[in-house]
């Protein structure tokens, strides 16, 4: 299983070193799905740079044979402006998201897309919005399941608190907790666990 994505995969902020990805694979084991496990999020990483090195970090981990699979988190580094600019265009992220769902698709490996997290700056919360609704159609079209975490973390009081606690972007431990409950149920039954349950996210 590899992890793929930005600072909120690689779990910045978060002083117990798992962030939401780890806690997953936690919960996994506990549930008697142990895994392989690499976090390869990278800070301040956009789609386009994630675009241009995904293949390469995952296949001499995922080896032919195996149950191969990738959870993908992009987005936020995207739709920051930087030097009076998007860093990267809505239109651009959606397809460099797609070049990566076919591409693992290519490989024959199952994918799980993660909505991008929200942060203090209502502003680019807005953008984020608009492109979480852009990666969830995409997402339904390729067939991928995607976790539509977004809304619900900016009404998460936990989530928020932490987040605003810090540098308005990372939460330490009880907001990634957070993050890591909301997904369970569906990171479960993608797994295959029985009796993992499925609320809503939506």
């Amino acid at each position: 299983m590899c992890f793929l994505g930005e600072s909120f995969v690689a779990g910045i902020g978060d002083r117990k070193c798992l962030g939401w990805a780890g806690r997953l694979a936690v919960r996994a084991a506990a549930a008697g799905q142990p895994l392989s496990y690499y976090n390869l999020g990278i800070r301040r990483e956009t789609s386009t740079e994630l675009r241009a090195r995904w293949e390469a970090e995952c296949t001499p981990r995922l080896p032919a044979g195996a149950d191969c699979r990738v959870v993908i988190s992009t987005g936020v580094n995207d739709s920051q402006f930087e030097h009076g600019r998007l860093r990267v265009d809505p239109a651009d992220s959606v397809e460099n998201l797609a070049a990566i769902l076919r591409g693992v698709r290519e490989k024959g490996w199952q994918t799980m897309v993660v909505a991008p997290p929200p942060n203090v700056d209502e502003d680019h919360n807005q953008r984020l919005l608009a492109l979480d609704a852009r990666f969830a159609e995409l997402c339904d079209s390729a067939d991928v399941p995607y976790l539509r975490a977004h809304q619900q973390l900016r009404d998460n009081r936990i989530w928020m608190r932490e987040v605003a606690a810090t540098d308005g972007y990372h939460p330490d431990a009880p907001g990634y907790e957070e993050f890591a409950a909301l997904l369970a149920p569906h990171w479960l039954r993608w797994l295959g666990t029985p009796g993992s349950g499925l609320p809503a996210v939506g």
